[in-house]
């Protein structure tokens, strides 16, 4: 009988061996796939570093892109500022010289007219004949109507009613 416990106690032994193997079995299989899904994990961390690494590289290269914009905004904003300050130097410089010559050309054709000669042309009937130069067409146009409105004469106040076809009537039909 001892020997029959005994080999009970044996059978029981290689049970609970057996049953221990097969949960250390069922553990390593897991353990084995958290490994791989470790292994996995990391692979895939890695790869989204490297994407955030590629990310942040394109959005420095685009904020030195819109840097660069900016800055070429600047420098048009102040060629545009020196632009218009040139124009408005030239203008002035324009209207300087025709205050000069308003004067002498009115001195000119009043000696011409004591002479019996025709009166020279004014500047924008000269300014038609040179804009039918096609290199200076768009400078002329321009010029014409700064020229326009430096040679226009106010012939009536401001309180003169209008005529029918609606400008201002002359001063002297007005005090007439």
């Amino acid at each position: 009988m001892a020997d029959e416990q005994e080999i009970m106690c044996k059978l029981e032994s290689i049970k609970e061996i057996r049953n221990k193997t097969l949960q250390m079995e069922k553990i390593k299989a897991r353990l084995k796939a958290e490994f791989e899904a470790l292994e996995s994990e990391e692979r895939h961390l890695k790869e989204y570093k490297q994407e955030m690494d590629l990310l942040l590289q394109e959005k420095m290269a685009h904020v030195e892109e819109l840097r660069l914009i900016h800055a070429d905004i600047n420098v048009m904003e102040n060629t545009i500022k020196q632009s218009e300050n040139d124009l408005n130097k030239l203008l002035e410089s324009t209207r300087r010289l025709h205050d000069e010559y308003k004067p002498l050309k009115e001195h000119v054709d009043a000696l011409r007219m004591t002479l019996g000669l025709q009166r020279l042309p004014d500047l924008c009937e000269e300014e038609e004949k040179l804009s039918l130069e096609p290199a200076c067409h768009v400078t002329n146009r321009f010029i014409e109507m700064h020229l326009y409105a430096l040679f226009a004469k106010p012939r009536v106040g401001h309180g003169t009613p209008k005529s029918q076809n609606g400008s201002r009537m002359n001063e002297e039909k007005v005090k007439g």
